[in-house]
Order: C-alpha cells, then structure tokens, then sequence
C-alpha cells in the first residue's frame, strides 16, 4: 500500500512539473521583405534578442490575422535548438484596442456633459438679458428719470449687458473647442477600429539551450489579403520613334499589418471605351434549321467591366481582388469598393475574393456593369498548429509548404531601379528602393522597370465589326522583357486614348500592342444592292451579297492599313460559296477571312470591293443578313 501511495504521489508531482507553463520571452520582429504573388505575399522577419537556459517559448506577437500557418518557416542562429514552432491567434490586442476606445469614448461623454453645461448657461444668460430689456424702462407714464437716473440706469445696463456678452461669448468659443475636440475624438476612434481593432497573430518558438545567450531568428510565412497585377504605360510619340513602355505593379495589401520601409519582390508564380481590336471568328453556313444561336444572340464581351464589391450588410468592401479567371489581368476596389477592368476578348467570368468571404466566381455575359455581395466564410480565419521544425545550421526550414528559400538577392547597382530574377519556375521583379504600403486596401503603383523598345507600327481595321482604324505596334524578341498580360493604358501622339490589354501570353515571336483607335483614317462598308440578289434555278437557289468599302487617309504621312472582311464558309456539302471580287484581298479558304495590305498616301482614299455568292437547294433557308 505503501509503494502505491509513493508511485501515486510520483506520478502527480511530475505532472505538476510538466503542467507548468514554460517562461515566454517576446521578441520584436521586422519585416524587411516581402515577396508579392499575384493573389498573396511571403513576408519575411527577423527577430533577436536573449534566451534562457532550458525550455522556453520565444514569442512574435504582432503579426498578421491571416497569416497561413501551412507556411511558416524558421531559422535559427545560437546556441540553442527549435523545438516545435506554431502559430496561434491572439485576441489581446483586440481587447487592448477596446480599452482605448473605451478611454476616448468616456473623454467625449465629458466633453459632451461639459457642452449640455454649456449650453444650459446660455440658456440663462438669454434669459437674463430678456428680463434686462423687458426692465428697460426708466419712469412711470408721468414723470420721466431724472438725468442722475438716467446715467446709473444705463451704466447698470452697459455692465450688465457686457457681462451677458462676454460670457456668451467665451462659452461659444468653448462649445467650438468641444466639438473640434469631440470630432478628433471620434476619428481617433475610428481610425482605431479599423486599423487595429482586430486580432493579430503570433509565432511561437519552443527552444531548448544549455546556457543563457543570444539568439537570431528569420521567419517568413505566406499571408493571404495582399498582391499585384501587371500594369502598363505604353507611349508612342509618332510611329517613327521608340515605343515608350513602363513597366508597373498594382499593389494592394490589407494585411492588418503596415509595411514600412520594406524591399519588394515581385513573382510572376474613351477611356470608358475599349481600346482593343476586335477579331474575326469563322462564319460557318448551314440551314438555318440547324442554326440555333446568331451572332446577335451570342453576349459580346465588353470592352470594360465595372461595378462595386458589397459585404453581407451592403457595405463596400475595400481592397477586394477581382480577377478575370485563367489570367493575370485583375485589379483590387478601391475604398468606396468599386473597381473597373478592361476585358481581353476571350473573358468569361471575374473571380471575386477577400479574406474572410467565400471566393465568387460570376459570368460576364455581355454586361459592361457587374456588382457583387460577398458571403462570409467565418472558417477561414479558425486557429490551426504548425508543424515546427528545429535548426542551427543556416538554412531555410522546410514547413508544411515549401514557398521559397528565404534568401536576400543582391541589390542592383545604381541606375537600376529594379533586377530581374529567374529561377527554375517562376521569374521574380526585385525593386531596389525601399516601399511603406499601409494596410488599408488603397492600390499603390510601383514602377518596376521602363522600356524604349523598337517596335514596327501598322493600322488594323475591321469595318465589318467597327469603323475605327486601330493602331497594332509590333514588338520583336519580346520575350526578354519579362512582361505579364496585364491592363495597359495607352498613350499616342502626347493624349491618352484609352486602355488595352496587353497580351504576355501570345505564343507568337512578335507581340502586338494594340495602341487603340485612330479616328483620322475614315472607312465606310456599305452593301450594294447591284450585287445583292436572290434567284432560283432548278432545285436551287442562287444568293449572292456585294459589299463596298471605302478608306481615306486624313492623316500627314503615309500609313499601312490592314483591313480584313470575311465570306462565309460552308460546314455543308449541300451549300457552296463561290468567291467573286474580292480587289486583290488574300482568302483564307478554311476560315474565309479576307485580307488587304494597303499602304495609303496623306489625303488618299481607296474602295474595296466583296462579293460571293451562295448557292443550297430551294427547300431551304439560310441566314446571310
């Protein structure tokens, strides 16, 4: 019995031991460098200070609430080893932010009490002066004041009155202070709640060292909430010079932590009228029993989306990613939540996201205005464990995801303001000087590189789909740009002219810019009724359309033109099309695009002509109009 008294009584005071909270150091962390995706951002940290010997938990408070804890990775310098690492949530700051708030609201009820105060006094000063004037008078109905009288009434008034005067005065001047007072109080207080008043994030370190010492840690985790898009500035002076192209990155961070002083890095892992050039899509001919959709019923993507970014309650959401889905074309809302984004023309649908909602993916068809309300997905932000992983020699950790090793390239030498990196997957944009971008969803631009790049220039026109001439530049070898698709807006002959896409992903040597519209080359497409007729003959019936189109040139030099039309093709044995005059246009057979080269003269002007004809047997009905 005794022996189990013992081993009982063991067994209880090591688990005592054991229960026993370990010491918790907190150390002060930096960001020095953050990493930018295009949907997230690898943050990196360091810390340093002292630890003690034994076990001890080394804490890095202060952190981001979104912080993934999938990511974290620590390193380590010292005479110690990491036991575990994770990641916990911490509502402190939360509550401290609270208090704040609470000792600003009791300072503004003062203010308040003070200003009923206030306001009462006046109240009886008016009062007061009331009672003074409705005494005014001096005598009865039949003897006036006497001189003597007089002189002491008015000067009893002349005090009187000036103290009513002065005191109002000087209580009008303090409910002025008050109220000033009271509105830098509530914006205190609201500046407060958004910026700080959320939870936060913290590391904790378990380590164990044979001696009290120094330590040094690097962390970097990946943290959601934050990333760039490619933006462009392309700038053409006239066709005979360089295009001018700057090279931007949309930055958007609302983290709940400000980045101050930090390096970036960048990885590629009308205004209101778009300024892209239409294309042409094959016209299959059938019966029109086996047409089901025209192009009129077909939703043509518009130029430009816009819209607003809602949260449950019909509130904007500032700082929310909009993405066109299976691209790198996206923006993020400004603070009122609206955003506005030039479409490539094979965009289907814009993908929405904000930490803490759940990602809304919608289709464009057709709209031009497109505005969303995002559900809450309260499950993103739930605490989980980190695996933690122990180290002394110096290199990076590897964590339940691998985003990176973690170390600083080297900066470029002046001029340079930017270094391109390419690594095994992914090519990443180092920016030399240092950034502060505040966590609060405002868009910062940062110009990453500028380009004068050769480029050759041509006129592309499709008077079928648009009457407006489009300026194509041609850039050869622009691989070596390192350019992602991306909105860019265009700049020609010293005006803005509107915005494009520009098109990283073309599997083509050449890249074509589209520089936008250039209304001084005119065109007119007209149908002539002299080669539009429809006749039977036997079992079939003839159709046949002519098309005239009409070029001038109103522009002081020489421009080349690239006009294209299009027949249609048949996908039925039973219908034939037969090309007529086409004026020298190049057909394509299987697709039954029409191309002209053209060079025209300052002032000149030139018709083309189109004409086929369709024949299908009577019985039949087909769609040419």
């Amino acid at each position: 019995m005794t022996k189990l008294l013992i081993s009982f009584l063991t067994l209880f005071f090591c688990a005592q031991a054991f229960s026993q909270d370990l010491k918790e150091t907190v150390l002060t962390s930096k960001i020095h460098d953050v990493t930018l995706f295009l949907s997230g951002a690898q943050v990196f940290e360091n810390a340093s200070g002292q630890i003690t010997e034994g076990e001890s938990v080394i804490l890095l408070k202060g952190l981001s609430p979104y912080l993934d804890e999938k990511s974290i990775q620590v390193k380590g310098q010292g005479n110690f080893t990491i036991q575990a690492v994770n990641k916990r949530l911490d509502f402190m700051s939360e509550k401290e932010v609270g208090e704040k708030v609470k000792a600003l609201e009791d300072q503004i009820d003062l203010i308040r009490k003070s200003q009923t105060l206030a306001q009462n006094r006046l109240q009886i000063l008016a009062t007061k002066a009331s009672l003074l004037s409705a005494n005014k008078d001096l005598g009865g109905s039949q003897n006036g004041p006497t001189m003597a009288e007089l002189r002491t009434a008015l000067d009893f008034f002349d005090a009187e009155l000036t103290k009513i005067t002065t005191e109002e005065l000087k209580i009008k001047t303090e409910i002025a202070e008050g109220e000033r007072k009271m509105e830098q109080l509530r914006n205190q207080i609201i500046a407060m709640r958004e910026s700080e008043n959320k939870s936060t994030s913290e590391i904790r370190i378990r380590v164990k060292a044979p001696a009290s010492g120094t330590a040094s840690f690097q962390v970097n985790y990946l943290v959601a909430n934050a990333g760039w898009y490619p933006k462009y500035d392309v700038r053409v002076k006239n066709i005979n010079e360089l295009l001018s192209l700057t090279y931007k990155a949309e930055v958007y961070q609302n983290t709940g932590v400000d980045w101050k002083n930090v390096k970036l890095r960048f990885s590629n892992a009308n205004p209101n009228q778009s300024g892209q050039s239409p294309n042409l899509d094959k016209w299959e001919l059938n019966y029109a029993r086996f047409t089901s959709v025209n192009k009129f019923a077909v939703p043509q993507t518009p130029g430009t989306v816009s819209g607003v970014v809602l949260d449950e309650q019909g509130q904007p959401i500032p700082g929310a990613s909009v993405l066109v889905k299976g691209t790198t074309i996206g923006t993020a809302t400004d603070l009122d939540g609206r955003y506005s984004l030039t479409l490539p023309g094979n965009a289907q649908s814009l993908v929405f996201s904000f930490i803490g909602y759940a990602v809304q993916e919608v289709q464009i068809q057709g709209r031009s205005n497109l505005s969303v309300s995002l559900i809450p997905d309260t499950s993103m932000l739930s605490e989980v464990v980190v695996a933690g992983y122990g180290v002394r020699e110096k290199r990076a950790l590897t964590g339940s995801a691998n985003v990176g090793d973690g170390r600083s390239y080297p900066m470029e030498a002046a001029p340079l303001l930017t270094s391109f990196i390419e690594n095994q997957t992914t090519v990443e944009i180092e920016v030399a000087e240092p950034y502060s971008i505040k966590t609060n969803g405002e868009r910062t631009l940062v110009d990453l590189k500028g380009y004068d790049i050769p480029a050759t220039y041509r006129y592309t026109a499709i008077p079928k789909l648009d009457k407006d001439a489009f300026l194509i530049a041609e850039i050869a070898d622009w691989n070596q740009y390192s350019l992602l698709e991306g909105e860019s807006n265009l700049y020609f002959e010293d005006g803005f002219v509107g915005r494009s896409i520009l098109n990283a992903t073309a599997l083509q040597d050449t890249l074509q810019v589209s520089m936008g519209r250039d209304r001084s080359i005119v065109m007119q497409r007209e149908k002539v009724d002299q080669f539009s007729k429809k006749r039977t003959i036997g079992s079939n019936v003839t159709e046949s359309r002519g098309y005239e189109i009409t070029l001038k040139n109103n522009k002081s030099q020489a421009v080349t033109l690239v006009v294209k039309d299009q027949i249609p093709v048949s996908v039925n044995s039973s219908i034939e099309v037969t090309p007529g005059e086409l004026s020298g246009g190049k057909l394509d057979s299987q697709t039954g695009i029409v191309t002209w080269d053209i060079t025209l003269a300052p002032g000149a002007q030139q018709k083309l002509s189109l004409q086929y004809e369709v024949k299908y047997p009577k019985n039949e009905r087909i769609i040419l109009d």
